[in-house]
């Protein structure tokens, strides 16, 4: 059976918690907009898994208005114009310079990776690799990555197999000899799975019973996932 010798990561929502709503709120009253951060949190959760389930458009912005657009507007219970959604995310934009918070689970994931020798990368959505070393350096957790490839820097986003295929070439990796963990069921596992790596959603509002794709609800399952791939078992 094959060795599993390197294993990558989504960032937010899988290593770091870039949900802010008790600043987002703040955000939006500044913005005009009146709402709580319950309704917020269930509005982004909503809008996010349907989001993961469309075709994504090609410029990253656009889709970023969209999605605030949408997720204040059901906050709200009403719609939101595109003019506010737009001051909303260039506000959000211009103080996303905060620490996020590590995932509980992280660390002790990473830390269990590492002793077993394999490489370990991250594989991001975002504006650029220097932003993703940025965060994952605030967060304490940069020393543990051999490579991070970022879709601004790259010029390709995923789902595209692309991507997941330039971060396993720059580790010296096949694809099947790779595993991929990322929170999102689309974008982040069947799309590294497309790519012809292993992977699993990490579902942490889950029960860790979804087969299609796997599903898995802390960051701990992921070295057993490791070994057990290693055994030739399914997940």
């Amino acid at each position: 059976m094959p060795r599993i010798r390197a294993v990558l990561f989504d960032l937010g929502g899988t290593l770091v918690d870039e949900r802010n709503f008790a600043g987002w709120v703040e955000i939006a009253r500044h913005c005009l907009l009146d709402l709580d951060p319950e309704s917020l949190a269930h509005a982004f959760v909503e809008v996010e898994r349907e989001f993961d389930a469309e075709q994504p458009v090609a410029d990253r912005t656009t889709r970023e208005v969209r999605f605030w657009q949408e997720t204040l507007g059901r906050a709200i219970g009403r719609p939101v114009p595109l003019e506010q959604a737009k001051r909303f995310l260039s506000v959000v934009r211009s103080t996303d310079d905060q620490p996020y918070p590590l995932f509980s689970d992280a660390r002790r994931c990473l830390e269990r990776l590492r002793a077993e020798h394999r490489q370990l990368g991250v594989v991001s959505n975002s504006t650029s690799e220097a932003r993703v070393r940025a965060i994952l350096d605030r967060a304490g957790i940069v020393d543990f990555f051999d490579r991070v490839v970022s879709s601004g820097t790259e010029g390709v986003a995923k789902p595209d197999p692309a991507i997941f295929r330039r971060a396993v070439d720059r580790l010296g990796v096949p694809p099947a000899e790779a595993f991929y963990i990322g929170n999102l069921p689309n974008v982040d596992a069947r799309a590294a799975r497309a790519a012809g790596l292993h992977s699993v959603w990490l579902n942490r509002e889950g029960t860790g019973l979804g087969s299609d794709p796997p599903e898995i609800t802390s960051l701990l399952e992921v070295p057993l996932c490791v070994r057990l791939l290693e055994t030739g078992a399914a997940l």
